[in-house]
């Protein structure tokens, strides 16, 4: 076995090794904040919810193409903006129908689980940084990780204003934001999918 080989084998074994402890992350702060969204009765928990189980889906679809082919990689990275952009609208959804149906978010709720999941959150992307600015699949998760955060500090600012204003807009507000980071986020991944995959065929 070459040296190079060897390295190849390296670098996929720690990709693999971040991947799996993303995934288990992102899995448990989907569960915690679904579960206390729908208590709190949160648009912004919720919408942050479902933005970690899209995180969920990717990271285990950027596992399973760890050491195989470009082109495999470009197709997770296309899954992977698909998928956020599907659960993106289905956090639009989720808006529209508290909006119309009304809510009463529970502020201490919405603040401290925002706060646990942004400590998770900026977790994984201390385990992301030094994968930042590689292969496609690992930029497309540092982009999940990153807008993660600013989700995080958005439903712990909104958990504060529904307190002081005695409000559920400010919770409406951050589930919008939310959708549109999402939402962004997917179709950036699509694009820098379809500019690598240019790159190679013209090489």
């Amino acid at each position: 076995m070459t040296s190079c080989e060897c390295e190849m084998e390296a670098k996929d074994a720690e990709q693999a090794k971040v991947l799996k402890v993303l995934l288990g992350i992102n899995a448990v702060m989907f569960l915690v904040e679904g579960t206390v969204g729908l208590i709190a009765h949160s648009t912004g928990l919720i919408a942050d919810s479902l933005d970690m189980l899209a995180d969920a889906a990717i990271y285990g679809v950027s596992l399973y193409v760890v050491g195989r082919a470009v082109a495999s990689k470009l197709k997770a990275a296309y899954a992977s903006g698909i998928v956020e952009c599907l659960l993106g609208l289905g956090v639009v959804v989720e808006v529209v129908r508290r909006a119309i149906m009304g809510s009463d978010p529970t502020s201490i709720l919405m603040w401290s689980v925002g706060a646990v999941a942004l400590g998770a959150n900026i977790s994984c992307l201390a385990l992301l940084s030094k994968h930042r600015e590689g292969e496609i699949h690992m930029r497309a998760s540092w982009i999940f990780s990153a807008n993660d955060v600013l989700a995080n500090l958005g439903v712990i600012l909104a958990g504060v204003l529904v307190a002081l204003l005695d409000s559920r807009i400010p919770d409406l507000v951050i589930g919008a934001i939310i959708a549109v980071v999402v939402l962004s986020g997917g179709v950036r991944i699509i694009a820098g999918a379809r500019r690598e995959a240019v790159g190679i065929t013209r090489e």
